[in-house]
């Protein structure tokens, strides 16, 4: 059984900040943000079209600077955020956030990818989140996962709370500080989708830390989560209480918050840092991984996942010996694919929000790949 072919699209300025469109699960579309000191900087709108195997682009101009994070609205489908490099008055950078807007594609042309930069629209300024006063280091934006007027940011050590009033201003809700030794800055967040979407967690140092938005408390702590520091984690989102994370210890974690002193699982597939984890959004045993080692790695987690394999293999075990020992080796957990078409640091990694099977990954030099997860297994888990 043959998989297709990986999609390689070529950015012309380094980059490390991707995301998917949320609100749109029709079309598999993917935002990237470029990192260049010399130039303009640059967001990609790629669209793919699985049936004719094409990917288009739509590219803005994002003049703020240099772009080390994206985010996109579950909402709107033209907003999106963005943490950025920004040089100020005397000379210094300066992180800072904001919420941008895709303009519309001009008519009759969706792809306007043999126009020249002098012809390219740029992003439309939404509202800029003022942190100043918090300190001078943005480091992540993410949006609330069912409404679009709610976000999170991360400025040195605290947590701020935006309302993005009638889709035009940001205003700061509540806030909160990790008031911790040393004062090391938070280096990662996702929002908790279940307890009423209530909840997020925090990576600081080597610890992941939890947080009621409704007093901006932390609840729940997993001390020590890495041996060296944690750079991302993701919340299982059809499994509650469990979530995954990674670090510069090279490992791969899953954990029960709940009970967070040892891991329920340990993955050590990649040779160098990782940076990201993602779950599949809708088959939680398929898990993304992305590393400094340049590779890409899916991996399966079946055995602490919402959709156990354990009643396909007790079904059979009625059959023939080696029929059964064949399959329990097949539904083991562990790797199911190493994507090595990149050749510098995978930054990032993301599941299309349109197609479950199709993901996208990033590396610094330039280059996104987009891949599918192997036919095998889909249909393993279809049947």
């Amino acid at each position: 059984m043959e998989d297709d072919a990986p999609i390689i699209y070529g950015l012309e300025f380094q980059a490390r900040a991707l995301c998917t469109q949320v609100a749109e699960t029709e079309i598999a579309r993917f935002f990237v943000g470029t990192q260049s000191l010399k130039f303009e900087n640059q967001i990609h709108q790629l669209e793919y079209d699985e049936e004719n195997s094409i990917l288009s682009k739509r590219v803005f101009l994002h003049s703020a600077g240099e772009i080390w994070h994206i985010a996109s609205s579950p909402v709107n489908s033209d907003y999106i955020s963005t943490c950025y490099n920004h040089l100020i008055s005397d000379g210094k950078c300066e992180m800072e956030g904001a919420i941008w807007a895709i303009p519309p594609s001009k008519e009759g042309n969706d792809s306007p990818s043999d126009e020249s930069l002098t012809t390219v629209s740029s992003v439309e300024l939404v509202t800029k989140l003022e942190t100043a006063s918090y300190g001078s280091d943005v480091k992540s934006i993410v949006w609330h996962p069912v409404e679009g007027n709610q976000l999170i940011s991360l400025v040195d050590e605290h947590i701020l709370l935006w309302d993005l009033a009638n889709n035009s201003q940001a205003k700061l809700k509540a806030s909160a500080t990790a008031d911790l030794k040393g004062k090391p800055k938070f280096t990662s967040v996702q929002w908790n989708p279940h307890q009423n979407c209530s909840q997020i967690a925090t990576a600081v140092d080597t610890s992941i830390r939890g947080w009621d938005l409704r007093s901006m408390q932390q609840i729940w702590l997993i001390e020590g989560a890495h041996g060296q520091l944690v750079r991302e984690f993701d919340f299982n989102p059809n499994r509650q209480y469990y979530l995954a994370s990674c670090g510069d210890d090279c490992q791969a974690k899953f954990w029960d918050i709940r009970n967070s002193n040892i891991p329920v699982m340990i993955l050590s597939n990649h040779s160098h840092w990782i940076w990201t984890i993602r779950y599949n959004h809708f088959h939680d045993q398929l898990v993304l991984t992305s590393s400094s080692d340049s590779r890409v790695i899916l991996s399966r987690v079946a055995s602490i996942s919402s959709e156990p394999f354990g009643h396909l293999l007790e079904d059979e075990e009625t059959s023939s010996v080696d029929d059964g020992d064949q399959d329990k080796k097949v539904f083991q957990d562990g790797v199911i694919a190493t994507y090595e078409e990149h050749e510098d640091s995978v930054y990032s990694t993301e599941w299309s929000s349109a197609d479950p099977w199709l993901f996208a990954s990033l590396s610094y030099d330039g280059r996104l790949v987009i891949n599918k997860v192997p036919r095998a297994e889909k249909y393993r888990i279809l049947l």
